[in-house]
């Protein structure tokens, strides 16, 4: 009896986090395109409504399994959209301009976060989300570094926040700067966080601009792979070091530790599609749905978490993430110049 009590609460949470993904898509699809993305809307909405879904069901069972299973499924079906042929398309200049951002982001994100005196999860958390990917690259970092709602939800805040602004004006200074479609699309693919908003702000554009920011934008997905592998050991370490205080001499380096299962099948269904064993119709499939999951996932989070203790974090990791965001928009840019490719 008891069993099926906990699996009816289980099927509540994960009821209410569907209605609220399929709520947050059809209001971003009456808003202006790429202005807000679902899984932030999401996510937004589930801290509006945390009071009360707290109050209304007996346990957070169904929302705890959609946050924290359902959100890793969604990173592993994501890999169906990605090819590694797509390295290849862009070229050399996407992925020297990628190697300088990515340094901007985790270096500077990290001296900052130091100078802030911030948590330094909640410090790398905007720096990956800023360097590689938004939302996907915090939700593919978040449990592994074992973050805290709080800073999943601050984070992806900050980006979003960010995206706003870049999706305005991003256009303005490509015109102004008279920047070609492939030097605006290598800017905005590089530079900007969210697809979503890479998407809005370069085919404004021009629809040149747009095909290739695209294919930047999901080659920069990629990242989440090495990425995600250095945060396993960074983890691993520290989390080693906590023990070793503790007087725990059992604390040992465990590979499998290093390699989440959910990384290491997001890899395997980028091969299955690099070489053709996912199709283009399917891959597109699966990249929806994974969307989709995303968003559970993400309203999830928002759900379980109390808006209250974000807000107790201050302004200064949100300084942090306007300052990361603004150094790597700069040096995507003086890249190009320098490659004379803008």
């Amino acid at each position: 009896m008891r069993k099926n009590s906990t699996v009816i609460n289980a099927l509540y949470g994960i009821v209410v986090t569907l209605i609220l993904a399929v709520v947050s898509i059809m209001i971003t699809n009456v808003l202006p395109n790429g202005y807000i993305g679902a899984s932030v809307m999401a996510m937004l909405i589930g801290m509006v409504l945390h009071p009360l879904v707290k109050k209304l069901l007996p346990s957070f069972t169904g929302i705890d399994l959609v946050a924290k299973r359902l959100l890793k499924v969604s990173i592993v079906l994501m890999g169906a959209s990605l090819s590694l042929t797509q390295v290849v398309e862009v070229g050399k200049f996407s992925l020297i301009v990628m190697v300088f951002t990515l340094a901007t982001a985790f270096i500077f994100g990290n001296l900052i976060g130091k100078w802030f005196n911030m948590d330094w999860k909640l410090s790398n958390l905007i720096s990956v989300g800023t360097g590689v990917c938004g939302g996907s690259a915090i939700a593919a970092v978040s449990p592994i570094i074992k973050a805290k709602d709080e800073d999943i939800a601050y984070a992806l805040s900050t980006t979003f926040i960010f995206d706003i602004l870049m999706v305005i004006l991003f256009p303005i200074a490509g015109q102004f700067f008279g920047m070609t479609d492939l030097g605006f699309g290598l800017w905005a693919g590089t530079a900007i966080n969210d697809t979503s908003s890479v998407v809005a702000a370069s085919y404004a554009f021009s629809e040149a601009a747009g095909n290739y920011a695209v294919i930047v934008k999901l080659t920069r997905t990629l990242a989440i792979v090495p990425i995600v592998f250095i945060y396993s050991i960074v983890n691993q370490r520290i989390e080693q070091k906590t023990h070793y205080g503790d007087g725990n001499s059992n604390a040992t380096f465990k590979l499998t530790r290093v390699i989440p299962w959910f990384i290491l099948f997001f890899l395997i269904m980028v091969i299955l599609r690099s070489v053709g064993v996912i199709s283009a119709e399917f891959g597109s499939t699966l990249s929806s749905i994974s969307k989709f999951f995303m968003v559970m996932s993400l309203g999830a989070i928002g759900l379980r978490t109390n808006f209250k203790s974000v807000a107790q974090s201050g302004i200064l990791p949100m300084v942090h993430g306007f300052i990361i965001s603004m150094l790597v928009v700069i040096v995507s840019f003086v890249i190009q110049m320098m490659l004379g490719q803008v």
